[in-house]
C-alpha cells in the first residue's frame, strides 16, 4: 500500500519535474550557503582573534550579508517553484476527477454521496497539495540539510558532532511510534468531514420539505451530533499531534545542550578553537529546524497518505457500461427508430428478483408506445435501460437491428432524447436549460420546443421570459412547468427516439393529451410513453402492460379494454379516480 502511494505521488510530480528540479536545485545551493555561512564566521572569529582590524569586519560583514541575501532569495525561489507545483497538481488532480466521474454510471453515484465525493474533490486534494507542496519542500530541505551540515560538523570536531545528534534516532522513533495512530485519525477526521457535508447538502435541498414538515429542530439536532463527531475526531488529533511535535522539538534541543555542556571543556583542551566551536553551534543550530519541522512533515504527509487513498478511489472506480472495442457507429440521419427487445431480463446487483425477466417486443419506427403498470413493476427500468443506462447484456436490445451494446454510447445516446421521472434543471435560465443539448442553438429553435412542450406560453408571463432564471433544480418553476421545459430540451434535440419516463405527472391531464397528440403527428420520431395516466396513455398507438418486470398484456386500448386482465383493472380504478375527484 505504502508502495502504491508512493508511486501514486510520484505519478503527480512527474508532469512537473522540470519546475520541481528547478525546485530542488535552487534548495541545494540555499543549503550550500548554509552550511558555508557559519563556516565563514568561525574562519572570522579566528582572524579577529589574531590581528583585529575595521576593514576586516566590514569585509566579513558584507560578505555574509551578501550570502545571506542570495540564500534568502534562492530560498524564496525554491517555495516559488515547489508550492507552485503544488498548486498544479491540485488543479489537475481536481480537473481529472471531475471528467472521470463523467466517464461512471449514474449507479456509482447512487452508491456514493455526492457530499463525499465533494469533500474528496476539495478538501482531500487540497491535503494533496500540501503533502506535495509543503512536505515535499520540507522534506527535501531536511535532507538537504542534514546532507550538508554533518560533514562539515564532522570535519571540526567527530565525537562532539556524533553526541550531538545521538538523540535523533531516540526523536525518528518518537515519530515511527505516533505515526500509525496520526493516520487513523486523520482518516476518522476526512470521515466525519464528508458525514457533514453531506448533510448540509442534502439539508439545502431539501429546505422546503424541512420547513412543510416543520423539522427544523430535527436537523439542527442531527447536525450538532455530526459537528460534536467532528470535533471530538479533530481533537483527538490535535491532542496527538501536540503530544508528538513538542516531544520532537525537545529531543532536538537535547543535542545543542550537550554540545554547550561539553564544547567548552574540548575548547580548553585545546581540541577545537572558539571559531569551530560557534561554527559547531550554528551547524546544529541549522539542524534544529528541519528536525522540528519534521513532525509537521509528518502530519502533512498522514493527511496526503489518507487523501490520496481516498482520491484514487475514485480513479480505480470503472464504469461497468463500457464502449465496445469496435463500436458501430450509426448515421443520425438514416436511424429509423425500431427497437426491439430478445429475451431481455435485468437484476439489480445485490437483488435477489428480476427487475426485467424475458421480454420481447418490437416498438416499429414511428410509433407511439404506452407502457403502463403499476409501481415497481420494470417501466423505469426497461426507459433505463434502452440508452445504457444500465449495464445491460449483450444479444438482447436492439436499435435498427443493431445490439445497443455494439454502438457508441455517445451515438446511441444522441439518438435518444430521454425525459427522466426527476426533471433536473441547472441553475441557470429557462433558455440555457431548454437549450442544454445543443447550446448554441438560436433562440427561435428553443421557443419552437418550448411551444411544442406547451410551455411557451407561461414562459411569455415570467419577468425575463426565457432570460428568467430558474433557481437551484427549477425551485422557481411549478412541478408541471418544470417536467415541460424538461421536454422542450428532449425535444430540442429532435432525436429519432424519445423516451418520456413519467414525464408528464405533473400536467395536467388535458395539456399531456395535447403534447401526445402533437408528438403523434410526427411521423419520424418514435416515442415510449411510461405513464400512470391511463386516459393520455390510451391516446397511443400501442400499450404495454407490465407486472413484475414481465410484459402481461399488449395492444391497443380499445383491444385491452375488452380483455379481462391488469389494463381492465388499472382503467376501472382510473375512472372511479376521476369519479371521486
Amino acid at each position: 500500500m505504502a508502495t502504491s502511494r508512493l508511486r501514486n505521488l510520484y505519478n503527480y510530480l512527474v508532469p512537473h519535474w522540470k519546475m520541481v528540479g528547478w525546485g530542488v536545485l535552487t534548495l541545494f545551493i540555499v543549503n550550500a550557503v548554509g552550511v558555508y555561512i557559519p563556516l565563514l564566521i568561525r574562519d572570522s572569529i579566528d582572524d579577529l582573534k589574531a590581528s583585529f582590524t575595521f576593514d576586516q569586519v566590514v569585509h566579513y560583514v558584507i560578505l555574509i550579508f551578501v550570502l545571506a541575501s542570495v540564500m534568502w532569495g534562492l530560498r524564496m525561489l525554491s517555495r516559488i517553484a515547489i508550492f507552485g507545483v503544488g498548486r498544479q497538481v491540485e488543479y489537475s488532480l481536481k480537473q481529472g476527477i471531475f471528467q472521470h466521474l463523467l466517464t461512471l454510471e449514474p449507479a456509482y453515484f447512487s452508491i456514493n454521496t455526492s457530499g463525499d465525493l465533494i469533500n474528496r474533490a476539495t478538501s482531500d486534494v487540497d491535503n494533496i497539495r500540501r503533502l506535495v507542496g509543503f512536505a515535499v519542500l520540507s522534506l527535501i530541505n531536511t535532507i538537504f540539510a542534514y546532507a550538508l551540515t554533518l560533514p562539515a560538523m564532522l570535519a571540526i570536531h567527530i565525537p562532539l558532532s556524533l553526541m550531538a545528534i545521538a538523540v535523533y534516532p531516540v526523536m525518528l522513533m518518537s515519530v515511527q511510534l505516533f505515526s500509525g495512530q496520526l493516520r487513523d485519525q486523520q482518516m476518522e477526521v476526512q470521515e466525519k468531514l464528508s458525514d457533514l457535508s453531506e448533510l448540509i447538502q442534502e439539508d439545502m435541498s431539501g429546505i422546503s420539505l424541512i420547513k412543510i414538515y416543520a423539522q427544523e429542530e430535527n436537523e439542527r439536532n442531527a447536525f450538532r451530533e455530526k459537528n460534536r463527531a467532528l470535533l471530538n475526531a479533530n481533537l483527538k488529533l490535535a491532542r496527538t499531534r501536540n503530544l508528538t511535535f513538542p516531544i520532537i522539538e525537545g529531543l532536538s534541543y537535547i543535542s545543542l545542550l550537550l554540545l554547550l555542556a561539553f564544547g567548552t571543556a574540548a575548547i580548553q583542551k585545546g581540541e577545537i578553537s572558539v571559531g569551530d566551536f560557534i561554527a559547531l553551534i550554528i551547524l546544529v543550530e541549522r539542524l534544529v529546524f528541519p528536525t522540528a519541522l519534521l513532525g509537521f512533515t509528518i502530519t502533512a504527509y498522514q493527511r496526503g497518505e489518507v487523501s490520496i487513498d481516498r482520491v484514487e478511489a475514485i480513479f480505480q472506480a470503472q464504469s461497468k457500461i463500457q464502449n465496445d472495442p469496435n463500436p458501430v457507429i450509426l448515421n443520425s440521419d438514416s436511424i429509423q427508430g425500431k427497437i426491439t427487445a430478445s429475451h431481455l431480463s435485468y437484476s439489480y446487483p445485490d437483488s435477489q428478483v428480476p427487475a426485467l425477466k424475458d421480454l420481447n417486443f418490437t416498438i416499429n419506427p414511428g410509433e407511439m408506445v404506452a407502457i403502463v403498470g403499476p409501481i415497481g413493476c420494470g417501466k423505469s427500468t426497461l426507459a433505463n435501460a434502452l440508452p445504457r443506462l444500465l449495464d445491460i447484456a449483450p444479444g438482447q436490445l436492439f436499435l435498427d437491428g443493431i445490439d445497443i451494446t455494439q454502438i457508441s454510447l455517445e451515438n446511441l445516446r444522441k439518438a435518444i432524447a430521454y425525459v427522466p421521472q426527476d426533471s433536473f434543471l441547472f441553475s441557470t435560465t429557462i433558455q440555457n436549460n431548454i437549450r442544454y443539448g445543443d447550446p448554441q442553438k438560436e433562440e427561435m429553435y428553443v421557443e419552437q420546443a418550448a411551444k411544442q412542450a406547451y410551455i411557451d406560453s407561461e414562459i411569455q408571463y415570467f419577468p425575463q421570459k426565457y432570460e428568467t432564471l430558474v433557481g437551484e433544480r427549477g425551485i422557481t418553476l411549478s412541478g408541471g412547468q418544470r417536467q415541460r421545459t424538461s421536454l422542450a430540451r428532449a425535444l430540442m434535440l429532435d432525436a429519432p427516439i424519445l423516451i418520456l419516463d413519467d414525464a408528464l405527472s405533473s400536467v395536467d391531464n388535458q395539456t399531456a393529451t395535447q403534447i401526445l397528440n402533437h408528438l403523434s403527428q410526427e411521423q419520424h420520431k418514435t416515442v415510449i410513453f411510461i405513464s400512470h395516466q391511463l386516459s393520455a396513455a390510451a391516446q397511443t398507438d400501442r400499450i404495454l402492460v407490465m407486472d413484475q418486470g414481465i410484459i402481461v398484456q399488449s395492444g391497443t386500448h380499445e383491444a385491452l379494454l375488452n380483455q379481462s386482465g391488469l389494463y381492465q383493472s388499472l382503467w376501472q380504478q382510473h375512472q372511479l379516480e376521476k369519479v371521486l375527484q
